[in-house]
């Protein structure tokens, strides 16, 4: 069972497809979001959700107060999986605005002309390093001057070429087999 951990919709259970995904847990959730709290990147943040499944991950940020939250989803499962979680977090109350992208990430972002504050990876472990960094790259520049990027990998995965992207690390944690891995623009590391 998953479930938003807290916010305006804590407590509400989300559905997670049956195969295909790989749902973050409860508690690197926990972890993730309670240093985002205290990072101060969630209020009225812009969220990008790629690689969303469930959705878990940009619904948890609506949920602690982001503005808005775009889940991006290629499969057609785990995308109509993803808008009935919308639906159940607006229905918890939750009025920031949510919305699902069936695509690739690589077809969205070519495709994009927003700016995002907040933005998650979550591929699936096996995904190619070269895939994630051509993700990264693609990314990069519809990212905020602040913008925070969190990539979650097998712990085995090397850490992302924040470089090519014209992004820095920032920080990363371990829980257990999953890593977390914080990027930002090179210019955000100076307000930090």
């Amino acid at each position: 069972m998953t479930r938003i951990i807290a916010g305006g919709a804590g407590g509400t259970v989300i559905e997670v497809p049956a195969s295909g995904t790989r749902p973050t847990s409860d508690r690197v959730r926990e972890s993730l979001f309670g240093a985002l709290d205290a990072a101060e990147v969630l209020a009225g943040a812009r969220v990008l959700d790629l690689y969303a499944g469930s959705g878990a991950l940009g619904l948890e940020a609506l949920s602690r107060g982001a503005a808005s939250a775009d889940l991006v989803e290629h499969a057609a499962r785990a995308a109509h999986i993803a808008q009935r979680n919308i639906e159940r977090v607006r229905r918890a109350g939750v009025d920031g605005v949510a919305r699902v992208h069936r695509a690739t990430v690589a077809a969205f972002l070519a495709a994009a002309s927003g700016t995002w504050d907040l933005a998650f990876l979550d591929p699936p472990y096996d995904l190619p390093d070269r895939d994630l960094t051509a993700a990264l790259v693609a990314l990069a520049p519809h990212l905020g001057a602040d913008a925070t990027v969190v990539v979650e990998r097998a712990r085995r995965s090397p850490a992302p070429a924040w470089e090519e992207a014209g992004l820095e690390a920032w920080r990363d944690r371990s829980y257990g087999d999953t890593t977390l891995w914080w990027g930002q623009p090179r210019v955000a590391s100076q307000s930090r």
